[in-house]
């Protein structure tokens, strides 16, 4: 995934939210292209086939990494999971719009999921709301959610469950960030992952007390674990 000749004129004063498009088929990364650099506030900045290469630490990171959950044969929810762990922006982009799917996706780190025919218009939003850590829902998503029948219990990983308990411990999210040796943007998407993991349960928890209480409740967290 090289740099894109295309995108030549962007610079950190143009204040444009940079995108990395992983695809295998040519085609279908020029019309994502078309898509996005019709928007001002979006720039292409990458494009290619290899996952890896968006893990690569030589290189300005893109604000949001649109991944093609189907490359060279093979779902890449393993390549996805290991960006999001990394701290990485993920929207995934599919044909496999089966409920299951979409929620594994989800699991498995990504801030949304946007099915290939919902067109420019979703393509773009997502994108948009994905930069700035805001939720946004095209069709396909909110019918995998809505359809959700697993338990109203969420499922936290091992670090999503370690940066809630420091952070509840009174802990500001910079701290966290430094005991957990990742970046606060990452403690942030734990944090956010487990409200969106109860708003998608139907249990929304929309401040610190609520998504402590929530936690508590489900045995996530123990109450004696807070003082520690």
């Amino acid at each position: 995934m090289g740099a894109d000749p295309l995108a030549g004129g962007v610079t950190p004063e143009q204040s444009r939210i940079t995108v990395a498009i992983i695809d295998d088929h040519p085609v279908v990364i020029e019309g994502i292209r078309s898509w996005l650099t019709s928007e001002p506030r979006l720039a292409v900045v990458s494009t290619g086939e290899d996952p890896d290469i968006a893990l690569a630490a030589d290189r300005p990171p893109a604000d949001v990494i649109l991944l093609d959950l189907r490359l060279r044969g093979r779902m890449a929810i393993d390549k996805l999971a290991e960006l999001s762990s990394a701290g990485r922006r993920v929207v995934v982009y599919s044909e496999h719009t089966d409920a299951d799917t979409i929620l594994a996706v989800l699991d498995a780190g990504a801030v949304a999921f946007l099915a290939k025919q919902e067109g420019r218009e979703h393509c773009v939003q997502t994108v948009l709301a994905a930069a700035s850590d805001r939720p946004y829902v095209p069709p396909a998503l909110a019918g995998a959610i809505v359809g959700d029948r697993r338990s109203g219990r969420p499922v936290l990983s091992e670090k999503e469950r370690e940066a809630l308990l420091l952070w509840f411990q009174s802990m500001s999210k910079a701290s966290v960030a430094r005991r957990m040796n990742i970046s606060e943007h990452t403690v942030k998407q734990y944090v956010d992952r487990a409200r969106i993991k109860y708003a998608r349960a139907g249990r929304p928890a929309a401040t610190k007390a609520a998504l402590l209480a929530r936690a508590i409740e489900d045995g996530l967290i123990r109450a004696d674990e807070i003082g520690s």
